[in-house]
This record gives structure tokens, C-alpha cells and sequence, in this order.
């Protein structure tokens, strides 16, 4: 049994499932073939899935199929079940919410369940100033509306966003993503006034010894001289960065990028949609360089599994906007919000911070012998990431040349053998790692064992 420490002793959290991977036959099995068949009747074909079965319970780092299999969960659901996909603490504070109201829409009749959750948010989000938070339902939405906070306060209209940068899919956010297929092909025109300068991507940099203060002020001067630093509304970057493939910035990127947004009144908005609620081994990804912005966008793993979002933010930005500029129908919902206090406690009580450290820890000993055991001619271009957030980017054997079909390959295998991977990156050559924090021990040897086989066969024994 997998023990997390925390200040108070030792806890062991508890689970409905058991804790093993077991594939009993043939997958896709019957009845995840039967509802493929509903689904291709009825489900827009533009709606994808990674996986072909079919959930029917999940509960720990184990996901079972409605054919009766038990996958090892190593995708968490796009980094939202951190505590796992039926946390009993979520489970009960959702089912006691469930009994009282579903909804009421907090710009109608409010409640205390709203409150009480941007208060948590002021608690955990870096800054000691004044705070102010708005929730809403999806990462798309916080993103687009911390936009438009800052437009507002700024009273400018350009934005700037990087290169392998993933904000969401509506207008807007298509907009500041910077990847076109799937996400933006064919689906212009596109919101104005956003620009694109480079990321510091380290393991890519034509000079690998360009520094992060360095690569931040190549970003810097082509915002001056292309934009104008007296028309930048705000500058939008996730810490790390998640679809374009788990980039971590070379140390002091995000510092001097935040530095230079303070000196010239610009709004400087961390996109933590995938990176925050302990996922990296902080709170917020923005903590390991100690960069506090005016903005943080926040989603995924915050309410362990249901829909809720939020900007959180100093106050003078979203006090600025008139009354009734900000809200949503279902934003804040009375069951979300719930489940958002049930997740944080969560999140407090099992330390999942030093736990997402632990998995970092059992995860790059466990790679980084691989990689170099493999050697400098193999598919393993680069281990990356922070905390439960970790990624291998794989290349052509004996260069950096992005290799596709080798990550698809893995991920394949992985899957045969009961483990759920999730691949990303702008070149769709980088397996990415997102454990649910829970995961016991065990478990995520085991997921690693799959891993560690399909990369050496992949790799050529």
C-alpha cells in the first residue's frame, strides 16, 4: 500500500477499485464495439477519441472498460483527475450539493459555494496583493475572458502569445493557439489583434546555449518592433507548456518576460489550465521561478473531474469592469463548486504537491537510465517536465528530426498492454506522462514497465 506523507503523518488513500491492470481478452471487446457502432450513427465525426473502449468505472490511477478490462490511467483525463476520477471527498460534496440545489446561476440568486472557492483560489494562488476571481466552465472561457479583463483595464487591444502554444478552441483561443491541425484548419477567420513570438523550447533552440533571460529578450524585441509595447494588452504564456509538447522554458524565461510586462503596464497572464493544482510539484507552475502574475487561468484539475474554471487576479484589473461584464449562465455552478472544495482538500491532505514529486522522481531515475542506456543514437530525443507533468519527445534515430510514427507506435503498444498514454506536441513526437497524483506505487511501476518495453522495441530491441 503507497503511503503519502504530510505534516500531520502518514496517509493512505482509499480506493473502491482494485489497483491492477488485467486485460481479458480481445479489445475493443463486444460491448465497446456495439457502442463505437451507436456512436458513428449519432456523434459528429469531428469529435475524436484517443482510446476505442469505452469507460464504465474508474476510481485511482485504474480505468475500467464497459467490457470489464482495467487500464492503467496515465492520461488523468487531460491532467483533471489529479485525485483520481471518484475522490471520495469530491464524491461526497458533490452528492450532498446534488441534494440541496444543482443550480441557480450565481448572477440570479447566489450562493456561498462560489465564494468559498475564490476565497481558496486568493489562499493558494501566488501574490500577496488584493485578489479578485470570476469562475466559469471550461479553460477556453478563462482564457478568453482574462483577455478581455485586460484589454478592458489596459484600454489596448493587442495580445501576445508563443510559438507551440495551446489556449483552447473557441474563436479567440484559436486565435492564440498556435497549432493548426486539428485545432484551427478551415476554421477562420480568426479574433485580430494577436501576435506570435518564439518560445524558449531548449531542446529545439538553434543555439542550445541561449540562455532564458536571453531567449526572453529575443521574444521582447520582436514584441517592440513588431507590435509596440504602448499597444500590448497582455502577454499570455503557459508556464509549461502543454499541447506543444510539455516545454519546460530555460530558467529565467518567465521571469524576465514578467519583468518587462510589469515595466511597460502590461498584463502578464499565466495559462495554468494543464499545469496548476499541484500537478507540477507546486501549486502553480508559475511558483518554481517565484513569478507572480496579475492573471492566472485555471481549469482541469481543479475540480476533480467536473466542469469549472477560473481567473483569479489582482484586484484593480477585474474591479475594472462594469458590472455585468463578467459572468455566465453555468459558471460557478453550486455541484462544481462543490466538488472544487472536495478536490483542494484533497489536494491538502494527501500533500499531492510532494506526491506529484514523488512521481517526477520514480519517473526521470527511471527514463533517464533508459535514455542512457539506449545511447545517443536512439529514439529518445529528450525527458522533460515538472513534477506529474513529464514528456519524452522522440526523434529519428541518431538526430532531432521529429518522429511521428514512432510515438504512435509506442503509444499503441502501451494501450495493447493495458496502459493509456496521451501523445501531443506540435510535431506529434512526444508521449506525454499525466498520472493522477493518487496513483499508487505500484501502479505506476507497472504502467512504467509497459512504457519502458514498447520504447525499446519501437526502438529496435
Amino acid at each position: 500500500m503507497t503511503t503519502f506523507a504530510t505534516s500531520s503523518g502518514t496517509v493512505a488513500p482509499t480506493f473502491r477499485l482494485e489497483q491492477k491492470r488485467s486485460i481479458n481478452g480481445e479489445f475493443p471487446g463486444p460491448r465497446s464495439t456495439e457502442l463505437a457502432a451507436r456512436r458513428a450513427a449519432v456523434v459528429a465525426k469531428g469529435v475524436a477519441s484517443g482510446v476505442p473502449v469505452y469507460a464504465a468505472d474508474a476510481d485511482g490511477g485504474i480505468l475500467r472498460d464497459v467490457d470489464g478490462n482495467s487500464f492503467i490511467d496515465l492520461g488523468s483525463g487531460i491532467a483533471v483527475n489529479s485525485v483520481g476520477a471518484s475522490d471520495p471527498a469530491v464524491v461526497r460534496a458533490v452528492q450532498e450539493q446534488v441534494e440541496h440545489f444543482t443550480h441557480t446561476c450565481f448572477m440570479v440568486t447566489p450562493y456561498e459555494g462560489y465564494i468559498a472557492v475564490a476565497e481558496q483560489l486568493a489562499e493558494l494562488t501566488p501574490g500577496d496583493f488584493e485578489k479578485r476571481t470570476v469562475l466559469f466552465n471550461s479553460g477556453a472561457e478563462a482564457v478568453e475572458n482574462a483577455v478581455k479583463v485586460a484589454r478592458l483595464a489596459t484600454g489596448r487591444d493587442a495580445v501576445v502569445a508563443f510559438d507551440h502554444a495551446y489556449h483552447g478552441r473557441t474563436n479567440l483561443t484559436m486565435a492564440l493557439t498556435a497549432k493548426a491541425m486539428p485545432y484551427k484548419t478551415n476554421f477562420g477567420p480568426f479574433a485580430p489583434e494577436i501576435y506570435r513570438v518564439p518560445m524558449s523550447y531548449p531542446f529545439r533552440e538553434e543555439n542550445p546555449a541561449i540562455t532564458g533571460p536571453e531567449a526572453a529578450q529575443r521574444a521582447i524585441t520582436m514584441i517592440e518592433k513588431q507590435i509596440g509595447a504602448t499597444s500590448v494588452a497582455a502577454i499570455i504564456i503557459e508556464p509549461v507548456q502543454g499541447e506543444g509538447g510539455f516545454i519546460v522554458p530555460a530558467d529565467g524565461f518567465l521571469p524576465a518576460l514578467a519583468e518587462w510586462a510589469t515595466a511597460n503596464g502590461v498584463v502578464f497572464i499565466a495559462d495554468e489550465v494543464q499545469s496548476g493544482f499541484c500537478r507540477t510539484g507546486e501549486w502553480f507552475a508559475v511558483n518554481h521561478e517565484g513569478v507572480v502574475p496579475d492573471i492566472i487561468t485555471m481549469a482541469k484539475g481543479i475540480a476533480g473531474g467536473m466542469p469549472l474554471s477560473a481567473i483569479t487576479g489582482r484586484a484593480d484589473l477585474l474591479d475594472a469592469v462594469h458590472a455585468g461584464g463578467l459572468g455566465g449562465t453555468y459558471g460557478g455552478n453550486p455541484v462544481a463548486c462543490a466538488a472544487a472544495l472536495g478536490a483542494i482538500s484533497t489536494m491538502k491532505e494527501l500533500d499531492l504537491i510532494g506526491r506529484a514529486r514523488s512521481i517526477e522522481a520514480q519517473v526521470t531515475e527511471r527514463f533517464a537510465a533508459l535514455q542512457s542506456e539506449l545511447g545517443e543514437s536512439s529514439i529518445v530525443g529528450e525527458l522533460r517536465g515538472r513534477g506529474a507533468m513529464l514528456a519524452i519527445e522522440f526523434v529519428e534515430q541518431g538526430g532531432k528530426t521529429p518522429n511521428a510514427d514512432a510515438t504512435k507506435a509506442i503509444a499503441a503498444q502501451c494501450l495493447r498492454e493495458g496502459v493509456i498514454i496521451l501523445t501531443c506536441g506540435t510535431y506529434g513526437n512526444v508521449i506525454r506522462l499525466l498520472p493522477p497524483l493518487v496513483i499508487t506505487d505500484d501502479l505506476l511501476a507497472d504502467g512504467l514497465d509497459v512504457l519502458e518495453r514498447a520504447i525499446r522495441t519501437v526502438n529496435g530491441g
